[in-house]
């Protein structure tokens, strides 16, 4: 469409909310903007309303209050049925569910990585090509032809993301993409991404996992438990705010005695340690 992006941000998020039902707040008064080629990193605990962001931004949702706008389109549940819109968005933006059940449901993982490709009107042949393209990228022709409810949960999310990537969307919003994985996957998985980054990608990860937080992220906003973003910055300045840390519940402080030391040390998933000494009274 020759009018969109006309916006220097593919998002633009202004005083956003979303109510469940009208009584449950997900989200209160979200301004953010996403710029093209950006590592953007979403972090809070869970139930903060990452993943109601995400699926805001992925057009799955539409705000209860404020304006959330695509490529400088409006996104909302009228503009997401314009056909030429929908379109457009769609191919653009891809989006990995935090359970890869969600997004499975194809007979075997050929025919799930073939599925996106043919909604966007590629044939059959074109579809089944772009399909064993990702099959061979992401290393799946072992179990190219199983179903993917028989797999583990790690070649889910591969397969989950072979679907998403076949259609070569330049925005991918990620909702705790390493979650459940074993080790050798997630460093797997974080390759992937910082590959896809270097080709001019976006990318935008929901998480709580501080571990990998500089890894996938050059900007990193924090979501409160009030279901609202708190700290702007990049990944090194938001690991080394443990105030912020603590205030937000993504880590927890022990205190300890050791003779007439009081030793508190504040504990980040999978990070580091922040010690200080204090006289015991």
């Amino acid at each position: 469409m020759e009018n969109l992006q006309t916006s220097d941000s593919i998002f633009d998020l202004r005083g956003v909310s979303y109510t469940f039902a009208g009584k449950f707040t997900a989200l209160r008064s979200i301004d953010l903007k996403i710029r093209a080629g950006e590592r953007l990193a979403i972090v809070g605990t869970n139930g903060c309303g990452k993943s109601t962001l995400l699926h805001i931004l992925g057009g799955l949702l539409f705000p209860t209050g404020g304006e959330s706008l695509a490529f400088g389109h409006p996104l909302t549940e009228d503009g997401i049925q314009d056909a030429s819109f929908m379109s457009f968005f769609r191919q653009r933006v891809g989006l990995l569910f935090q359970n890869s059940d969600a997004q499975l449901f194809c007979p075997t993982v050929l025919d799930e990585i073939a599925f996106g490709p043919l909604q966007l009107n590629c044939s059959e042949e074109e579809a089944l090509e772009k399909s064993r393209e990702m099959i061979k990228m992401l290393g799946l022709e072992k179990i190219a032809q199983r179903s993917p409810h028989q797999l583990s949960g790690g070649e889910k999310k591969k397969v989950a993301l072979a679907s998403m990537l076949a259609v070569n969307p330049d925005v991918l919003l990620l909702d705790e993409p390493t979650g459940g994985l074993d080790p050798r996957t997630q460093v797997w998985l974080v390759e992937i991404l910082g590959e896809l980054h270097s080709i001019g990608k976006t990318i935008i990860t929901a998480t709580h996992d501080l571990s990998i937080l500089e890894e996938i992220a050059d900007r990193a906003v924090v979501m409160e438990e009030g279901h609202t973003i708190v700290a702007d910055r990049t990944p090194r300045e938001i690991l080394e705010a443990f105030d912020l840390l603590l205030q937000v519940n993504l880590i927890h402080e022990h205190v300890h005695h050791h003779e007439k030391l009081l030793h508190s040390h504040s504990h980040l998933h999978f990070f580091t340690h922040q010690h200080e000494h204090k006289p015991k009274e």
